[in-house]
């Protein structure tokens, strides 16, 4: 009687309940530590101007101002303007949506195909591995940015659309790869073996019990993405190959290149633009630093003994850690003597 109690009691008790949900959960506490959240701000920060870009901006970025060319940072223009009289706050703001929607539809594209195919690829067996495995091998040589370069020529103006397709269908592959040996690492688990001989379909079997698992490949791998993507707009809008009518950061890069701002240092045209590309890097980074420091045990350990130390005082950076000493009593001294 009193061990049925102690069991209930026991169950009733446990704070970690085994659900979908609870798994689902605690799989995006890699979100939960300081680099993760800074890199989370920094990132909606951006979002929220390329949602707001027409409320934020306070003039259209092919407005001209004859009487304003070249002008430096200004009470009215608080960025400068260009050699137009073209306000740069503006063009910065409004650059903002371009890369923002590239970025997140090419991560969204690749990290789709990378579950698809990782998952599947690690879970299933014959050929149908060996198949979806030769594709992933494809796409690992496949480069991007000539692919992007031909697609691009084709059009007289290719679609931003168009752009984060050609680099989230290239992007995929490194994520499915990562994926795919994971997969086959918990396949043999004892809960994947339990739900197979219960019978569950496989859909269910990837989407409510190796999914939650793997979130946190998942979210590095869209991170990634999102970061190759940025970089892969900004590099092909800064070297022409994008249509300089569509405003992004390295579309106005490219502005500035042309009109000689380096050579002149009219500092105010291409450096914002550069901070910010520089900026949702260092946001993507420690983004990509959290989930590292959640997913390897050492890093996770690590931080929480630096965060404990800096609790107590003590300096993370000391090669010999204090230690603290209690006086013995005399009547004990005499004691042990």
């Amino acid at each position: 009687m009193t061990t049925t109690a102690t069991i209930r009691m026991a169950r009733t008790e446990d704070p970690t309940p085994n659900t979908f949900w609870a798994r689902l959960g605690s799989a995006f506490a890699m979100f939960r530590n300081a680099k993760s959240i800074t890199g989370l701000a920094i990132l909606g920060f951006f979002v929220l101007i390329a949602i707001f870009a027409d409320v934020l901006a306070p003039f259209s970025p092919t407005q001209v101002d004859n009487t304003a060319r070249f002008q430096p940072p200004s009470a009215e223009h608080w960025l400068g303007t260009t050699h137009i009289g073209e306000d740069v706050l503006s063009q910065v703001i409004h650059g903002t949506r371009g890369v923002i929607v590239v970025g997140f539809l090419a991560a969204i594209l690749a990290t789709v195909i990378a579950i698809v195919v990782g998952v599947v690829s690690g879970y299933v067996r014959g050929w149908k591995s060996e198949g979806l495995s030769a594709l992933t091998n494809v796409f690992l040589v496949i480069p991007g940015l000539p692919l992007i370069i031909i697609v691009a020529s084709m059009f007289e103006e290719p679609p931003l659309v168009l752009i984060a397709a050609v680099l989230g269908i290239t992007g995929w592959a490194w994520g499915a790869r990562v994926l795919r040996a994971q997969t086959m690492s918990l396949r043999n688990r004892d809960f994947i073996q339990a739900a197979r001989a219960n019978g569950e379909p496989l859909r269910r079997i990837i989407t409510v019990e190796m999914l939650p698992n793997l979130m946190a490949l998942i979210a590095a791998s869209f991170v990634g993405t999102v970061t190759a993507a940025i970089l892969g707009l900004t590099t092909l809008s800064y070297i022409g190959v994008i249509p300089v009518n569509t405003y992004n950061w390295g579309t106005i890069l490219n502005w500035a290149s042309a009109q000689g701002a380096f050579r002149q240092n009219q500092w105010w045209w291409y450096l914002p633009p550069g901070l910010c590309i520089a900026a949702i890097g260092v946001a993507l980074s420690l983004i990509n630093f959290g989930i590292d420091e959640y997913v390897n045990p050492r890093l996770r350990s690590a931080g929480e003994r630096a965060r404990a130390m800096k609790k107590k005082g003590l300096n993370v950076n000391d090669a010999v850690t204090a230690v603290r000493t209690v006086e013995v009593p005399a009547t004990r001294r005499k004691a042990r003597e």
